[in-house]
C-alpha cells in the first residue's frame, strides 16, 4: 500500500521547477521517447496486420481455398456427398490448368490458363465481386478472360483477338508441332494483384482439355470453404476424405510469402522495441539526477524516521508514473495515426507529388490498417515492464543514502522538517519510527 505521505512527496517531485531545468529536459525526453516508440510500434504493427489481411483477402478471392489434385485415377465423385465436406464447403468446382504462350506481334509471354465450366466460373469470388470489364459470366469455347496488367502489356481490349500456343503438340509429317489457337477476349479482370493479372487467364474447361490433350480424369477439385480462415484445421479433414489424392491449400501455395511477412513483422517488433528500451533507460538518468538533487530532502526524511522502503516507493513511483503516462499517450497517438493512416498517406502524396507505396510493388492502392487490441495490450505491457525494471535501481540507490553524510551538520533540518510536514499534526506517529527516538525513548524530535 502507498501512504498519503508517499503520494504527496511523489507528486511534489514530479512537479517542474526552474532550478531543475536539466532534470526536466531528461524527463521530457524520456516521456517523448517512450511515447514515440509505443506509437510507432502500434502504427507499424497495424499497417502490417492490415497489409496481411488485405493480401489474404485478395489471394483467397482469386484462388481456391483447398485444391484436390488426382494422381493416376480420377477423383471419386461419391466422395463429394461426404457429410463433413458438405458442412465445411460452400462450393465444389472442377477445374484444370495448363501452361501456354501468348503470341502478339513481336511480343511473347508465358501464362497459366485456368479452365472452368461456364456455370462454375460464375461462382468464383472474383466474378461475384464484379471486378470485370465485359461479359464475365460467359466462358464458352474460343473465348478468354485476361487480366488487366496483361491487357496493358499487349495493348488489348474486349473483343480483340489473341493467339495462344499450347505446350501440347500435334503430330505432323515433319514432327511434333505445338498447338496454336486464336481466342476472342470477352472480359478483362482486375484481381488487385499484378502478378495474377499478368500471368493468369480463364478459358472454358472443355476447350482447355482439348487444347492441352487432357482427359477428364486429370481434373482438379476446388473446394471453397464457408470459413477460409480455419484452413489449417480444415485441411486434415479434407485430406482424410481424399486420402488417395494430393491436397493443398491457398496457404501452401503462398507459404514463402506469408513466412517472409511473419519474419518481417517479428523483426520490426524487436527493432522498434529497442526504441522503447533506449527511451526507458533515460528514466534511469533522470531518476539518478533526481536522487542527487534531492539528497538533502531524502536525508531529512530518513532523519525523521521515514523507512527505506518508503523512500524506495517514492522514487519508484516517479519512474512508473513517467513511463505509464508516456505509454498511454503513445497508445493514443498510435491508434489515431493508425485510424487515419490512409488520409495521411494521401495528404503527403499530394503535398510532395510522390507515390507512397506504389501499387505495382505493394499490391495495394491504399494504405491498409488493422488495429489489433491484443497487439496494443502486449506493447503496453512490455513498455510498462521495461519502465518498472529501469526504475528499480535509482529507487534502491535513494533508499541507501546516508542521512548523516548528506546533511553534514545542517542546523536547518528542523525548519525544513516543519515545512515538509506542515499538514501533518500527529508528529508522534510520524517520528516515533526514528532509530534515535526509539533508543532515547522519545516520541518527538
Amino acid at each position: 500500500m502507498i501512504s498519503t505521505l508517499e503520494k504527496e512527496i511523489t507528486f511534489r517531485y514530479l512537479k517542474t521547477r526552474k532550478k531543475d531545468g536539466f532534470l526536466n529536459i531528461i524527463s521530457i525526453f524520456s516521456f517523448i521517447g517512450i511515447s514515440l516508440g509505443v506509437a510507432v510500434l502500434i502504427i507499424v504493427m497495424s499497417v502490417m496486420n492490415g497489409f496481411r489481411t488485405e493480401l489474404i483477402n485478395k489471394i483467397v478471392g482469386f484462388n481456391a481455398h483447398v485444391t484436390v489434385k488426382p494422381y493416376d485415377t480420377p477423383i471419386n465423385i461419391e466422395k463429394l456427398n461426404n457429410n463433413t465436406l458438405k458442412l465445411i464447403s460452400n462450393d465444389l468446382i472442377f477445374s484444370n490448368i495448363g501452361e501456354a504462350i501468348v503470341i502478339n506481334k513481336d511480343y511473347t509471354k508465358g501464362i497459366v490458363l485456368r479452365g472452368y465450366n461456364n456455370q462454375d466460373f460464375s461462382k468464383l469470388d472474383i466474378v461475384k465481386k464484379g471486378n470485370f470489364i465485359g461479359n464475365s459470366k460467359n466462358l464458352i469455347k474460343n473465348y478468354i478472360s485476361i487480366g488487366k496488367e496483361l491487357s496493358f502489356d499487349l495493348n488489348l481490349e474486349v473483343g480483340d483477338k489473341i493467339s495462344i500456343m499450347s505446350s501440347a503438340g500435334i503430330q505432323t509429317i515433319i514432327g511434333n508441332l505445338p498447338k496454336q489457337e486464336t481466342f476472342t477476349i470477352n472480359s478483362i479482370f482486375d484481381s488487385g494483384l499484378s502478378d495474377f493479372d499478368k500471368n493468369i487467364a480463364f478459358i472454358n474447361l472443355n476447350t482447355l482439355e482439348s487444347f492441352f490433350n487432357f482427359e477428364k480424369k486429370d481434373r482438379n477439385l476446388e473446394i471453397y470453404l464457408k470459413n477460409p480462415s480455419n484452413i489449417e484445421t480444415i485441411k486434415p479433414k479434407v485430406q482424410e476424405i481424399f486420402n488417395n489424392e494430393f491436397v493443398y491449400t491457398w496457404s501452401d501455395m503462398n507459404s514463402s510469402l506469408f513466412s517472409a511477412l511473419k519474419v518481417e513483422r517479428n523483426v520490426m517488433f524487436i527493432i522498434l522495441s529497442l526504441i522503447i528500451i533506449v527511451a526507458a533507460f533515460n528514466i534511469i538518468s533522470g531518476l539518478t539526477i533526481l536522487v542527487k538533487n534531492k539528497t538533502r530532502e531524502i536525508a531529512i526524511l530518513k532523519s525523521i524516521g521515514v523507512l527505506n522502503k518508503s523512500i524506495t516507493k517514492i522514487f519508484f513511483l516517479v519512474g512508473i508514473i513517467i513511463g505509464t503516462s508516456a505509454t498511454l499517450f503513445g497508445i493514443f497517438l498510435g491508434v489515431m495515426f493508425s485510424l487515419y493512416i490512409e488520409n495521411l498517406r494521401s495528404f503527403l502524396s499530394n503535398i510532395f507529388n510522390i507515390s507512397l507505396f506504389p501499387e505495382e510493388i505493394y499490391f495495394l492502392s491504399t494504405m491498409p490498417s488493422e488495429i489489433n487490441p491484443s497487439s496494443i495490450f502486449v506493447i503496453s505491457i512490455c513498455s510498462i515492464i521495461i519502465t518498472i525494471l529501469v526504475s528499480i535501481f535509482p529507487a534502491i540507490k535513494a533508499s541507501k543514502l546516508d542521512p548523516v553524510k548528506a546533511l553534514n551538520g545542517d542546523r536547518a533540518i528542523f525548519g525544513v522538517i516543519k515545512v515538509i510536514y506542515k499538514n501533518h499534526h500527529d508528529y508522534s506517529k510520524i517520528f516515533c519510527q526514528s532509530p534515535v527516538c526509539r533508543r532515547q525513548g522519545r516520541r518527538t524530535i
